[in-house]
């Protein structure tokens, strides 16, 4: 399962990246996803959902924030704590890429027109038993 995991995360980020698109760390895009999922979380939060340490998303924090993609704010309640809320441009950015097809990614991967038909019908119900 972990093998088929990784396969698809290849798979899926060969899609959603093209060249020319700025690279990304594994943490910065956690934060990204993250931020994207649950706008204006704290920091805190964000380093228990991703499972990275604390240090390691402040780092990434404010690596994307140099870059435009991540905007923070502090939290009115308690000052000493950061929210992080994905810019705009990252917003539809993100959107962006995750309207691109997977087909052509499918069919490189499968060999052939009639593997990668099976294993996007395969795919689809697949995602609807787990998710």
């Amino acid at each position: 399962m972990h093998r088929l995991g990784k396969r698809l995360i290849d798979l899926s980020r060969e899609v959603t990246t093209s060249a020319g698109d700025a690279s990304l760390t594994p943490a910065e895009i956690a934060v990204i996803e993250d931020a994207l999922k649950h706008p204006g979380s704290p920091m805190s939060e964000i380093k228990v959902r991703t499972g990275f340490a604390q240090s390691h998303v402040s780092e990434s924090v404010a690596r994307l924030k140099e870059r435009g993609l991540i905007e923070t704010s502090a939290d009115p309640a308690d000052r000493r704590r950061t929210r992080v809320t994905l810019s705009e441009v990252a917003r539809q950015a993100v959107l962006a890429r995750a309207g691109r097809s997977a087909d052509q990614v499918i069919a490189r991967a499968a060999g052939d027109r009639v593997r990668a038909e099976r294993v996007g019908a395969l795919l689809d119900e697949l995602a609807g038993l787990l998710l």
